[in-house]
């Protein structure tokens, strides 16, 4: 089984790191440290080095509490660190984490060969650019009001299932095939703790084995993306980022021996 980019094709059947380059100055782990050019260009060789089969830019910040970037501060962040990645590293396969149209297309006219929008391609206009493109796709299960990303309080104890959101999940899945997407080009992430709380988020990673079958959807055409968030933080109580990207480890580990193999990580695990 393959994942269809436009300039190469992933093999699922094996681990895929996707992994994080924040370049962002109040992201939750990593807020600032690659904001110039040099710095994110160091950052990238190692993860490349470390296994990293593709890297993932984002340039606006989702945490709980964060400011909506607009597309041109966005993309003032992406071109020059996107344009340093192609001329060192060519074969570099590139993810763009955003849900601004203007972004995305720029960045599909430069050459980036995926698109991960945390909205799951909710935006018509986005969904347009998409279905006329030929990139691979990301598209993430996410609970918004007005159009804003909503963040419940992560501590509520109200007891829950995870029958919510794989449905939500189903809706970005079905939005996708109604837009004539191949789903050889599409994986869904369940978007662990976008409007979710962490009752809400444990029932859902318990049913990780189930939802492949669920939503008639291949397993490896998921991506897990867990890294240092809330939910590894409060199963392990723990709060630096080294402890956090081991626990992560331990987590996707589990989720391997499922059958899961893409993986969205700030650090690539050491074999």
């Amino acid at each position: 089984m393959y994942w269809e980019l436009p300039r190469n094709k992933v093999r699922l059947g094996s681990l895929c790191y996707l992994a994080i380059l924040n370049l962002t100055p109040d992201s939750f782990s990593d807020g600032g440290l690659f904001l110039d050019t040099d710095s994110a260009l160091n950052h990238v060789g190692g993860l490349l080095a470390q296994g990293a089969q593709i890297i993932d830019i984002g340039a606006e910040s989702t945490k709980p509490g964060s400011h909506p970037v607009e597309h041109k501060e966005e993309w003032a962040r992406i071109a020059p660190i996107m344009s340093g990645i192609q001329k060192e590293h060519p074969d570099c396969l590139l993810s763009i984490d955003t849900r601004h149209t203007e972004t995305a297309r720029l960045a599909l006219s430069l050459g980036a060969d995926i698109i991960n929008d945390v909205t799951g391609f909710q935006d018509p206009e986005m969904l347009e650019l998409i279905s006329n493109s030929n990139c691979g796709l990301i598209a993430m299960r996410i609970r918004m009001i007005n159009g804003h990303i909503w963040m419940p309080d992560y501590s509520d104890p109200s007891p829950k299932d995870a029958d919510s959101a794989i449905q939500e999940l189903k809706i970005v899945r079905d939005r996708l095939f109604n837009a004539g997407i191949e789903p050889e080009r599409i994986l869904l992430d369940p978007g662990f703790g976008f409007g979710t709380t962490f009752l809400e988020d444990q029932a859902l990673w318990g049913a990780l084995p189930e939802i492949p079958a669920l939503l008639n959807w291949p397993v490896e055409r998921f991506c897990i993306g867990i890294s240092r968030k809330r939910f590894v933080a409060r199963s392990f109580e723990v709060g630096e980022n080294i402890l956090l990207d081991v626990k992560t480890a331990e987590l996707n580990k589990n989720a391997v021996n499922i059958g899961y193999r893409v993986l969205r990580t700030h650090s690539i695990p050491r074999c």
